[in-house]
C-alpha cells in the first residue's frame, strides 16, 4: 500500500471514528487533506440541493455540458468508494445513516470497533514475545512489534524472557529473496502472480502462473506452494531460483486452497524431505555436513572420502548439485542421472 492511500485511509478512519454524529461526503471531502488537495472542497450545498463552486460556476456554464467540477465529483466519489471498502474490509465497522433532509451519513462507532478484553496467560505471552523475535525481515518485524505494543497497552502480560541471559543463540527465519514479500502479500490477498523461473536443469528461465497458497521455509530455504495454471497441477518453486520481478493480477482467484496440512505436506515432498527409498553417495572429507547430519550409515572409504546412504526423495538431486565436486552419486541409477543433467545444464550457464 502507497504511503500516501495509507495516510488518507488513517485520516478518514480517525474522522468516521471521531465523530458524534454521521458525516456526509461532503463534510468528509472538506475535513480530509487528501481528498482536498486532489478534487477541492467540492459542491457548497448539501446532496440533491442547487449549489455549484469552483470556476465554472462563477463563470457560468451551459446546461447539460459536462463540466470540470463534475468530473472532479466523479473522480472523488470512486475514492471515497474504494476508501470505504477498504476500511470495512480491514475490519472497520462504518455505518450508513440517512438524516432527516435525505443526505446519507457516515460513522464508525467506537464500542462497535473497540476489540474485547484480551487475556493471556504469563506463557501465552511469552510464545508471542518469542515468535516476534524470529522475524529478521523489516516488514515483518515492524509488524510484530506494533501488535506486541497493542496487546501490552490492552493489558497482556510481560513475560520475562528465562533464554535471554543464558542463551547466546537466538531464533531466526532469514529472508533474503526479494520474491519474499509480493509472494507474501499475494498468498493473503489470494491474487495470481506471474513470475519467471529458473530451474536447476534448465537452460533458461521460463515464465510461471502460479495461484500462490503459502510460503513455508525447509532446510534455511523459502517455498512456494501453489497451483501452476500453465501445467494444471500443484506445483513448488523455490523462492532463490526466482528471477526478476514478480507481478500480481489484480483479480483474486476463487479457487479453494488446500488446508494448511496438506500444503506443509506438498512442499516438505517437493524439497526432498519425504524419502522413499535409499541412495548411496561419496562425499569429500570435511564436506558436507547437512547430508552427513540425515545419513543412517557412514563409511570411511579413505583417499579423503566417505562413502553415505541417506533417504532418497523427491528434489534430493536438487540438493545435490549444490555441494558441487565434492559429492558424487553411486545408486540408483536415475539419481546420478539427474544430478549430471543438472551439473551439464548449470555448465552450459
Amino acid at each position: 500500500m502507497a504511503i500516501a492511500k495509507a495516510e488518507r485511509l488513517m485520516n478518514l478512519a480517525l474522522c468516521l471514528l471521531g465523530t458524534r454524529r454521521p458525516l456526509s461526503k461532503r463534510e468528509l471531502r472538506g475535513s480530509i487533506e487528501a481528498y482536498l488537495e486532489a478534487f477541492g472542497p467540492g459542491n457548497a450545498a448539501p446532496a440533491g440541493q442547487p449549489g455549484e463552486s469552483g470556476p465554472e460556476a462563477v463563470a457560468g456554464s451551459a446546461p447539460g455540458k459536462r463540466s470540470g467540477a463534475g468530473s472532479s465529483e466523479d473522480a472523488f466519489n470512486r475514492m471515497f468508494e474504494r476508501d470505504k471498502d477498504d476500511l470495512r474490509e480491514l475490519g472497520l465497522i462504518i455505518e450508513t445513516v440517512e438524516g432527516i433532509d435525505g443526505e446519507i451519513g457516515y460513522l464508525a462507532r467506537r464500542d462497535s470497533n473497540r476489540l474485547p478484553p484480551i487475556t493471556l496467560d504469563v506463557e501465552e505471552a511469552a510464545a508471542l514475545g518469542l515468535a516476534a523475535k524470529v522475524w529478521q525481515q523489516a516488514r515483518l518485524a515492524g509488524a510484530a512489534s506494533g501488535a506486541l505494543q497493542k496487546l501490552r497497552a490492552a493489558g497482556m502480560p510481560l513475560a520475562e524472557d528465562t533464554y535471554e541471559s543464558q542463551s547466546a543463540l537466538e531464533p531466526r527465519i532469514p529472508v533474503h529473496e526479494a520474491a519474499f514479500e509480493p509472494l507474501m502479500l499475494a498468498a493473503r490477498d489470494r491474487r495470481t502472480v506471474v513470475f519467471d523461473y529458473h530451474k536447476a536443469n534448465a537452460a533458461r528461465p521460463e515464465q510461471r502462473h502460479v495461484e500462490p497458497w503459502t510460503l513455508e521455509c525447509w532446510r534455511g530455504h523459502w517455498y512456494l506452494a501453489g497451483w501452476d495454471r500453465d501445467r494444471g497441477a500443484e506445483r513448488v518453486f523455490r523462492l532463490s531460483r526466482i528471477t526478476g520481478k514478480v507481478r500480481s493480477r489484480a483479480v483474486p482467484f476463487t479457487v479453494p486452497v488446500p488446508d494448511h496440512v496438506t500444503v506443509r505436506e506438498t512442499v516438505e515432498s517437493w524439497s526432498g524431505e519425504t524419502a522413499t527409498r535409499t541412495a548411496r553417495i561419496t562425499v569429500r572429507a570435511g564436506h558436507g555436513y547437512p547430508l552427513r547430519a540425515r545419513a543412517t550409515v557412514t563409511r570411511d572409504l579413505g583417499d579423503g572420502w566417505d562413502e553415505l546412504e541417506i533417504p532418497y526423495g523427491h528434489g534430493l538431486d536438487a540438493w545435490l548439485v549444490e555441494f558441487g565436486p565434492d559429492v558424487k552419486v553411486l545408486e540408483p541409477a536415475e539419481l546420478r542421472a539427474d544430478v549430471l543433467d543438472r551439473l551439464r545444464a548449470v555448465a552450459k550457464g
